[in-house]
């Protein structure tokens, strides 16, 4: 054999040695070092979502899967609560998130990047009152717990300052986060009446002997009473409905808190089975009803909402109780105050019947921090009442008699002199 063929095969016993050296090593590190997991993490679960509540009040419960990351924060043009999330799939039911009470619009979806959206668009502007991460109490996932209620675009305007001043969106904590700090000082308010002209749209409420139609004498009748108030020039007057409109009776609360008034009128006109009965009638609002014939009146009007197929029965004690807790003791006092004021300028001036101060149950009453009375001009179903109801002579001196009553009381509870 020669040199050279010894030197080949040398060759080539070097290069089997050497790779089988580099295999050993290589398998050496594998085993001191395990692969990387590069594993996606599953997707937030959204597995439930439900809404109680009213134009007023609103409670929303949204169920995850594990504990959800959230941030959020609020937006105008239109009044949204934004609800960012990690990357969410939405298992709900499609019933659960239509609109309702104070919320206007539902929205949910995946922005990219992993995060999610939920959308609360608000009938207007609003608070919010709690937003809490909660663990549920069977153990079994976790909740976001979101109150919100009916506010003023002063008060909706001063959490977004609020917001703007801190971090621009609110971080949950155990605690739960609130953008705003409640009530804020306004100076520049004026003494601020809503008039709500009772029914309207397919709601026609009462119809009298000769045909005559509640909804068109309120509005007829709040009209007289809204032009009467901004003639004096010292008070912000707005109306619940300008027009033959349907509106729920939590919307027409909803439009005085909204206004921040400082009282509500709500105009009506009945009618009763017992025949001779005439004349005007004051209500406030009670657990109790004064006699009879409040409740059975308070029962009828209370049954708007059921002339659209609108009605929202309450889902739970807690927001029955909620409801019953807005009956405040100070706004009853103020109610009670101008109701006995408003009867008294009345008298003078229209028919009253008989004990013409009551109260009862009424839904369109029961505004937390509105004074507000219902006032029965008449009843339709007497004939002498359809026609004053229809007299626009009567009309003027029915509306200047509740717009003295109106500037007595703005002037006591202001304590300025002036009613402003």
């Amino acid at each position: 054999m020669g040199l050279a063929g010894f030197t080949d095969k040398g060759r080539r016993a070097g290069g089997i040695f050497s790779r089988a050296a580099c295999l050993l090593l290589l398998l050496a590190v594998c085993l001191a070092f395990p692969p990387v997991s590069f594993a996606v993490e599953t997707p937030l679960r959204a597995t439930s979502y439900k809404m109680a509540g009213d134009a007023t009040k609103m409670r929303i419960v949204v169920n995850f899967d594990r504990e959800p990351d959230v941030k959020w924060f609020l937006l105008r043009g239109p009044n949204r609560l934004v609800i960012d999330l990690p990357s969410t799939r939405f298992a709900v039911n499609a019933k659960d998130v239509k609109a309702r009470g104070l919320v206007r619009n539902v929205r949910y979806g995946d922005l990219g990047d992993g995060v999610s959206r939920l959308i609360l668009t608000g009938k207007g502007p609003f608070a919010v009152d709690r937003l809490d991460v909660l663990k549920n109490d069977d153990g079994e996932g976790y909740r976001i717990a979101i109150d919100m209620s009916a506010a003023s675009a002063r008060e909706f305007d001063a959490a977004l300052a609020n917001q703007a001043l801190t971090t621009g969106s609110t971080v949950s904590s155990d605690k739960g986060g609130r953008i705003g700090t409640g009530p804020v000082s306004n100076p520049g308010h004026r003494f601020t009446v809503v008039i709500d002209p009772g029914h309207g749209g397919i709601d026609g409420g009462a119809e009298g002997l000769n045909g005559t139609i509640e909804k068109n004498v309120t509005l007829a009748f709040a009209t007289e009473l809204r032009d009467k108030l901004a003639a004096v020039g010292k008070y912000d007057v707005f109306m619940t409905r300008d027009s033959d409109q349907f509106l729920r009776l939590d919307d027409r609360v909803r439009i005085a808190r909204q206004h921040e008034a400082d009282l509500l009128i709500s105009i009506h006109a009945d009618t009763i089975s017992v025949k001779g009965i005439r004349g005007a009638t004051v209500y406030t609002v009670s657990d109790k009803a004064s006699d009879p014939q409040a409740q059975a009146l308070a029962d009828r009007e209370n049954l708007s909402d059921q002339f659209a197929g609108m009605e929202i029965k309450d889902d739970n004690k807690e927001v029955t109780d909620i409801l019953i807790d807005l009956i405040r003791r100070e706004t009853h006092s103020f109610s009670m105050s101008f109701a006995h004021t408003l009867v008294g300028q009345l008298s003078s001036s229209v028919g009253l019947i008989n004990n013409p101060q009551r109260s009862a149950g009424f839904k369109v009453l029961k505004a937390p921090d509105v004074p507000s009375v219902l006032v029965e001009l008449g009843y339709l179903s007497n004939a002498k009442d359809e026609a004053q109801l229809l007299s626009a002579d009567w009309r003027g001196k029915a509306a200047q008699s509740i717009a003295n009553a109106v500037a007595l009381f703005a002037s006591a509870k202001t304590g300025t002199g002036t009613g402003g």
